[in-house]
Parts: structure tokens; sequence; C-alpha cells
């Protein structure tokens, strides 16, 4: 899976398939915020289902295209951007646990954000006590990853560390 944040798509790609080319998975209808619409994708998460959760910066929002889905639906934000707990301000790194509930690196607000689906709000995770180099806090988190015992990494970009967060239920 391919991320083309000038074509605002993202491609799969197999070796020997699709002509060399990839296949569209999301987005590739321009740069825009309708639902078959991404503005500057960026990070992405594939599920067991091959779902696609797309981190749509630009839109300030997180999309999830199911498997062969002409549109995707918005999984997390999609209410502008902003500091409320229904809002994200330039997502970047996404995750899925077991759950299914979604992990985002909410950059601009400094904080990760856990969305379970369905909700039309997030809770704060890490962070959201503004800006700064504490333990408590963020600066610019992009990336998270989860490890074997469900603890939570999150790569604090500005802050240069990655930290590890026990697992958090």
């Amino acid at each position: 899976y391919v991320t083309n944040t000038e074509e605002d798509e993202v491609r799969r790609w197999k070796i020997g398939e699709y002509n060399n080319e990839g296949i569209v998975v999301a987005g590739g209808h321009g740069r825009g915020d309708q639902l078959n619409q991404l503005n500057y994708p960026n990070f992405i998460f594939v599920d067991e289902e091959q779902s696609v959760y797309v981190s749509d910066r630009n839109n300030d929002r997180v999309m999830k295209w199911k498997k062969d889905a002409k549109e995707g639906e918005i999984a997390a934000g999609g209410n502008g951007y902003g500091a409320n707990l229904n809002q994200l301000f330039h997502p970047q790194g996404v995750i899925v646990d077991d759950l299914g509930q979604i992990y985002v690196a909410d950059c601009w607000n400094d904080r990760v954000v856990r969305w379970c689906e369905g909700k039309e709000e997030g809770e704060i995770v890490i962070g959201g006590n503004g800006k700064g180099n504490q333990l408590n806090q963020l600066n610019r988190p992009c990336g998270l990853s989860f490890d074997d015992e469900g603890n939570l990494y999150v790569v604090d970009c500005f802050n240069h560390r990655t930290e590890k967060f026990e697992t958090i239920l």
C-alpha cells in the first residue's frame, strides 16, 4: 500500500499484478472533501479485512475505506480543524487495535486520540496538556505503533523521541 499525496490517493501494489501500476483503494477522484476524495493523505493502516484507514491531513479527518469500496466513511474527525473532541488538526499516524478502536496522532493538537467505531467524539489518551517536552506532553506526534503486549509507541517528532505507553484500556 502506497500513499500518493500529489494524486490524493492510496494504491495497493502486488508484484506482477495491476500492470505494475497498482490499483486505487482510496481516493483517486481529485483533491477534495467528498467521501470519494482525499486532501493530502499521508499515514495509513490496513486491517485484517483489508479496510484502509487514511489520515486525510488537510481535511482533518481519518477515512475508512472498506475493501472494494467506491467511497470512504469518516472514522474520526471530519468537523473542521480544532481541539474539540469531535475534531482533529492535521492528523498523522493512525493505527487500529484488536478491538477496532482507532488511535490517531492528532499532530497539531499535540495529543493522541482514541475513537471507537461509530462514535462522534474521541477521547484523549496521551497528551492534550499543551505542547511541551514533559512526560505528559507531546510536540507534534506523528507516528504510532503497538507491540505484541499492546503497549503503544508514539513518535514525538519535535521532541525527537519515541515514547512507550503501557497498555491503554
